[in-house]
């Protein structure tokens, strides 16, 4: 390897700051990076809850400096806004269920990050991902599989790496447990060592999806409750509050326990229905992306994942036009939600996924 010159993507927590740790002591040449991509106050958001922050920025050039590296800020805050804040809010108002830990993979660490980085002449980025890279030499192509440590395994937010994207990435905490990594940021004193994980969606201080999305996008109009075969139960405080599968917090009283199974916008309803019709034989993904092979050509026998950290299902995936896939469930499967990602696994390996159409 002649160039190993490694830009390393620093949230300002513990695992990106061991990641560097652990590459020099590989014998590669690292520097640290930054992405600004909203600041604290913008969002109301708590300091010790979110990745990206001001505070985070800090603890990221206090660790970098504690390591020997240079260290950069690139402020992406403008891709951040559209490639995922805006999808996030426009999704959730035309009723889908957004990931935008994908978007924010996709897009800005590996999308506007590795492209900073060759401009400063860096052969390599790397994160702190949860995630295993590995070169098949039978099949001339970079796999990536899930963490040994399934518990923290972030495969799922990954499925949209190209080739080339895999090619020059790097993850290494990947094969490596929270504990350990723990201890090397408190063996080297990093300033992050016990700092606690961020939550999933960094720009959301408090969970509340509704109210952040009302702050965007104005106020949800109501509209009916009814059950799948058309009866009336009452009244939505806007379809943005609901998810598929949701049980509680519904306002309506039946005979048996109610779930969301739909969210029709068109008709600005909301449709429940008991727990069996909460389940699909089937999905369909578009704009799926493979891995393992460049295009999926024939049915293939797999394993589906529908959320993060979801057990995943057994299934058979064919492909359809307009690089879509038909995924059909040996069992029915519970809560398939628009917008969420259906990540396809053979074993351990990320075969491909896409967005649940």
């Amino acid at each position: 390897m002649d160039n190993k010159k490694v830009l390393v993507a620093m949230s300002g927590g513990v695992d990106s700051s061991v990641a560097v740790r652990l590459l020099l002591s590989q014998g590669y040449e690292c520097a640290g990076a930054t992405m600004r991509l909203y600041s604290n106050e913008d969002i109301g958001q708590d300091k010790s809850k979110t990745c990206c922050s001001l505070d985070d920025t800090t603890d990221a050039k206090l660790a970098a400096l504690k390591l020997g590296i240079e260290y950069f800020v690139f402020n992406m805050s403008e891709d951040f806004d559209h490639y995922v804040i805006k999808h996030f809010v426009d999704s959730y108002v035309g009723g889908r269920t957004p990931n935008p830990c994908i978007e924010c993979n996709k897009h800005l660490k590996f999308g506007s990050f590795l492209k900073r980085a060759r401009i400063l002449g860096y052969e390599y980025i790397a994160t702190g991902h949860y995630a295993v890279r590995e070169y098949d030499e039978s099949k001339a192509r970079w796999l990536l599989m899930r963490s040994p440590d399934i518990s923290k395994d972030q495969s799922y937010v990954l499925y949209n790496m190209t080739q080339d994207e895999l090619e020059h990435t790097l993850f290494p905490c990947g094969e490596m447990n929270k504990t350990d990594i723990r201890g090397i940021a408190l063996e080297n004193d990093l300033v992050n060592a016990g700092k606690p994980d961020s939550q999933d969606i960094c720009f959301i201080p408090d969970g509340d999806y509704a109210a952040f999305i009302e702050r965007s996008a104005g106020k949800q109009p109501s509209g009916d409750i009814v059950l799948t075969d058309g009866r009336k139960l009452g009244e939505h405080k806007g379809l943005i509050h609901y998810t598929i599968g949701q049980r509680k917090g519904l306002g309506v009283s039946y005979e048996q326990p109610l779930f969301v199974v739909k969210k029709d916008t068109e008709n600005n309803t909301l449709i429940l229905g008991t727990s069996e019709e909460v389940y699909s034989d089937e999905l369909v993904a578009k704009n799926c992306n493979f891995i393992m092979i460049d295009k999926l050509n024939e049915s293939v026998r797999c394993k589906a994942q529908t959320r993060y950290h979801q057990t995943p299902a057994d299934c058979v995936i064919s492909p359809l036009d307009d690089n879509r896939v038909l995924c059909r469930f040996d069992k029915p499967h519970r809560a398939v939600s628009k917008g969420q990602a259906a990540v396809f696994y053979i074993g351990d390996h990320v075969l491909g996924g896409g967005e649940i159409e």
